[in-house]
């Protein structure tokens, strides 16, 4: 059954798309109770061609929403925001997926009683596989919390987390896609200098990849143990593990992660 609330998108852009694509495909909202403000034409018109309300301004918007889903640019926000300071109705629920910004953020500006559910999602949600995480601010009532997973499980997986792990989540899940486009970028490389076709390479890259990744979340099993199956002594995964870890591969993993959440941090101030 649909939920019976109206969803605003301050910001319509590949994200924001794809999280009111999720909640119209699973039937979590219906179309009409949808709406979005983008100053970008397309972006409007892309909305309208879902079934999505368009409204005239991020003021409209707001009035007629019973939550906000702020997708703007991080750098975006301040400017996104100066239209509804003042006159925002702390009634609505705000929910930012801008990287790097607090709960407290949005308070300062639309209103310390303002309630507001910090995410982080991350682009597999473009294609319905996403991992997000939620954090409640201050204020936060628990069926607040129960719409903003309802929202985001309709693009993928959702954990709860208190905000101060914010930081290390943009590290894991946030930017965590784009370490695994690196591997694999790695190993075609690699297996080209092996004597595969960089096509050959990439396809049976792309197939380990989501192989991998579907037997760790359906099978039940810990990486380490899938990893230990897979592993026979004195063979050639051995061999390669043993290179990796004889090159640091743990040590670079940690480094970029740690640097990551620090860069987090860092915008964040």
């Amino acid at each position: 059954m649909a939920i019976d609330k109206r969803l605003g998108f301050l910001g319509f852009g590949n994200m924001g798309r794809a999280i009111a694509g999720g909640l119209i495909e699973r039937d979590t909202m219906r179309p009409e109770h949808l709406a979005a403000f983008d100053v970008d034409d397309a972006k409007r018109a892309a909305a309208q061609a879902m079934g999505m309300r368009v409204a005239d301004s991020a003021g409209a918007l707001a009035e007629a929403s019973d939550a906000l889903l702020v997708a703007v640019k991080p750098q975006h926000a301040l400017e996104a925001l100066e239209p509804l300071a003042g006159s925002f109705d702390s009634g609505t629920l705000v929910i930012s997926i801008c990287a790097g910004l607090s709960t407290g953020f949005f308070q300062e500006r639309l209103g310390t009683n303002v309630r507001v559910v910090r995410v982080m999602p991350n682009t597999p949600a473009l294609v319905g596989a996403g991992a997000s995480a939620i954090a409640p601010g201050r204020n936060c009532r628990e069926d607040d919390i129960a719409f903003a997973k309802a929202v985001f499980e309709s693009v993928g997986l959702v954990e709860v987390v208190p905000e101060s792990a914010m930081d290390g989540v943009t590290a894991l899940s946030g930017s965590g896609p784009a370490y695994f486009f690196y591997l694999v970028e790695c190993l075609v490389r690699a297996a080209r200098e092996e004597g595969l076709t960089e096509a050959q390479a990439t396809e049976l890259a792309k197939q380990t990849a989501l192989g991998a990744g579907r037997l760790l979340m359906e099978s039940g099993e810990s990486a380490g143990v899938l990893r230990e199956r897979v592993t026979s002594k004195g063979g050639t995964t051995e061999a390669a593990l043993r290179a990796f870890r004889e090159h640091g591969f743990e040590e670079v993993i940690r480094a970029g992660v740690a640097a990551a959440a620090a860069r987090s941090r860092e915008l964040g101030r």
